[in-house]
């Protein structure tokens, strides 16, 4: 269970009743002006980084192996996005835990990357298979 959602809501309304305790009403203006700005920095910041990504094509990431060296374990789906200034193309499921989405370079490497409750649990780095073999007409005669 995200206990997040649940603190911080619990955590605002405790210090707007303690803010009422020892201040009175002054203190609850205070109090609420301040969550108050807190949302609307929260809802600035996710505007930006969505108006950021809807410029870009969904899954498209310029090194799928500097994403992978970035991501850190739990960080949050909108901290990826940021990263990535894209929306991550959806393999999983709609409505389903977890949510896997992959972000594709042009290389053709791509991160596949697993989200539980909005939060990353694990990605993995996929890479193209490199063509060794030379064709058998530009092979040297045996000698």
């Amino acid at each position: 269970m995200n206990f997040q959602k649940i603190w911080v809501p619990v955590a605002g309304a405790a210090t707007v009743v303690l803010a009422y305790v020892y201040s009175g009403w002054p203190g609850v203006a205070l109090v609420g002006g301040a969550l108050v700005m807190w949302l609307l920095l929260h809802f600035n910041r996710m505007m930006q980084v969505l108006k950021r990504a809807a410029n870009r094509p969904i899954g498209y990431v310029e090194s799928a192996v500097m994403l992978n060296a970035k991501i850190k374990p739990r960080a949050s789906l909108m901290h990826v996005v940021a990263m990535t200034r894209s929306l991550g193309e959806q393999r999983s499921p709609d409505n389903t835990q977890p949510e896997v989405f992959r972000w594709t370079d042009s290389g053709g490497s791509f991160v596949d990357c697993t989200f539980a409750g909005g939060r990353l649990v694990g990605h993995v780095l996929t890479r193209p298979a490199e063509e060794t073999a030379a064709p058998a007409d530009l092979m040297p005669p045996a000698p």
